[in-house]
């Protein structure tokens, strides 16, 4: 048995001696099991540590750990009973995945011991219920699962759902977030069940999320928000994208070390219904910051969030992804500035100056589709909280007309479809101190604002850019440019047009003067609307027309 301390230096602290006879001399009906406990003490562990065991047989025998168990005294529990939890899962057009999501669910005896019921909010046109094998499923957990269909509200929508109906049933200690598309493992959700009823006080217990597509490689374990640039980023020492096959949890030192967060994100995460019944559901905000300004609402009302190792999903990895060339980007944007209105008062400074240099970037990417959601958000944010519900059902398909007919917005299946570029780019970006790199972005942006360059008119791309280097530097020099999408399946030829920055540039300054001046108005408004409370959630599911 070994010890881990903060630092991550590991000593052995047990050692356990097996004796039995032979493989070659045991009959096929004697029992050479055993049994081993060992209390171990969490002195000296305030700042982290780990404890794991490791297991070898000697030649000629063999040796089979069957059943393991960590224990704590049940006179340590914080609740009166083992909690119990209502699982949220809300999908749109993604019906195997979650039919594979109940199934696994259903197929797990122990933690059905501890399940009230699934609420299954189906936002989707390819219906999970219509699946071969949905019956099947629904007729073994019978009660265990309840079927709910809605309008697309988006992540927030059915997760405040799946909230709703738990607080509504005051049945379940706990509620589950967790996404139709990732792979849980029962034992994940038993263990953060079972480790919020020992939790001193209550508390949002998060797991971590690792690539789908690269099983070793663990995307992120905990993160923390900036106030600064009202932004995210990961704990201290738990870097994103940490690979244990490359780096094994016994030679990566940081990541032994406590991880404290401000949130979760909402792939998996567990909690207290009377936390839902005291601070209310998501924000009416379709995707994107519902998980992180949750985070913040919770740490505000003394609840912390614990993003618990052990505790995990696969899940598809961002890297295929980059909001800034989607739809996403208007709700990305918005909902940022809508968390910094109801957490930060005081910020409205820094926060116009972050609008500024949001566009500023998307802008020199050549990304004009970017910078026109980009305003939209702005605009929106300035309409208030009524209109941010009023607007909820109808938004998405706002927002996709809104991005239609920009030259970044159009792909084509296949680059052959357009002119063959002049070149090919070659260069790689290396990357540079912060310090040095706000200065390059400085020169850049105002060697942009002066440009009089332009692509508009170019008959043939000036060069071909690959999605992993479409960051702003690689666009110094470049008018027109031939670039792949993030997924690889399809190309846009960027075209620059100084005259079109100067004048978003010129918008978004009016825009964020405007937040700056109303920010202490419309932080108190959205404050005291009550967005997010049962209330406002229940006249939104009663309009829905799929009721």
């Amino acid at each position: 048995m070994f010890q881990s301390t903060a630092r991550g230096l590991s000593t052995p602290v047990k050692t356990f001696t097996i004796h039995t006879e032979s493989t070659e001399s045991a009959s096929d009906s004697t029992d050479t099991s055993q049994v081993i406990e060992s209390i171990l003490s969490l002195k000296g562990m305030l700042d982290g540590g780990y404890y794991w065991l490791d297991a070898r047989a000697d030649k000629n025998s063999t040796l089979t750990i069957s059943h393991a168990l960590w224990q704590v005294p049940t006179t340590n529990r914080r609740t009166a009973h083992p909690g119990t939890v209502s699982v949220a899962i809300t999908t749109f057009n993604r019906p195997s995945y979650c039919l594979n999501q109940l199934r696994t669910i259903a197929h797990e005896e122990e933690l059905r011991k501890h399940l009230d019921t699934i609420y299954c909010t189906d936002q989707g046109t390819d219906l999970v219920q219509e699946q071969d094998g949905f019956d099947e499923v629904s007729k073994d957990l019978g009660k265990q699962l309840t079927y709910i269909r809605q309008g697309n509200l988006g992540g927030s929508g059915g997760f405040s759902r799946g909230m709703y109906e738990t607080v509504r049933a005051q049945k379940s200690d706990y509620t589950l977030l967790l996404d139709d598309d990732a792979i849980s493992e029962p034992e994940s959700i038993l263990r953060a069940v079972q480790f919020a009823d020992y939790t001193v006080r209550p508390s949002l217990i998060g797991g971590g999320m690792f690539h789908i597509d690269h099983r070793t490689v663990l995307h992120v374990q905990g993160e923390r928000f900036d106030p600064s640039s009202m932004w995210m980023y990961p704990s201290r020492g738990a870097e994103f994208n940490h690979d244990f096959h490359s780096e094994p949890l016994s030679e990566s030192p940081s990541l032994h070390s406590v991880h404290f967060s401000d949130f979760n994100g909402w792939w998996f995460c567990l909690i207290p219904t009377d936390t839902i019944q005291n601070i209310g559901l998501g924000l009416p905000v379709f995707i994107k910051f519902d998980d992180i300004e949750y985070g913040l609402r919770a740490k505000e009302h003394g609840i912390p969030t614990i993003s618990l190792p052990g505790v995990a999903v696969w899940h598809m990895g961002w890297h295929d992804k980059d909001p800034a060339r989607g739809w996403e980007e208007y709700f990305q944007q918005r909902n940022r500035w809508i968390c910094a209105l109801l957490h930060f008062p005081n910020s409205a400074k820094r926060s116009a100056f972050r609008m500024l240099y949001e566009d500023a970037h998307l802008g020199m990417r050549l990304l004009y589709s970017g910078m026109h959601l980009n305003h939209m958000a702005l605009h929106d944010v300035l309409r208030g909280p009524e209109y941010l519900i009023e607007s909820l059902p109808t938004k998405l398909s706002e927002v996709r007309k809104s991005r239609e007919g920009f030259d970044d917005s159009i792909t084509y299946p296949s680059p052959l479809e357009l002119p063959e570029p002049t070149d090919h780019f070659q260069r790689d970006w290396t990357p540079q101190p912060a310090r040095t790199l706000t200065k390059m972005g400085m020169c850049a942006v105002l060697k942009a604002l002066r440009s009089r360059g332009s692509g508009v008119q170019d008959k043939t791309p000036q060069t071909s850019i690959p999605a992993r280097l479409s960051i702003w530097p690689t666009f110094h020099n470049v008018n027109s440019a031939l670039v792949t999408t993030p997924d690889g399946d399809s190309v846009a030829w960027f075209r620059r047009d100084s005259k079109r920055y100067r004048r978003n540039m010129g918008q978004c300054l009016i825009l964020a003067l405007r937040l700056m001046r109303q920010w202490k108005r419309l932080s108190h408004e959205y404050q005291q609307y009550g967005i997010a409370s049962m209330k406002t959630w229940e006249t939104i599911f009663s309009n829905d027309r799929h009721q």
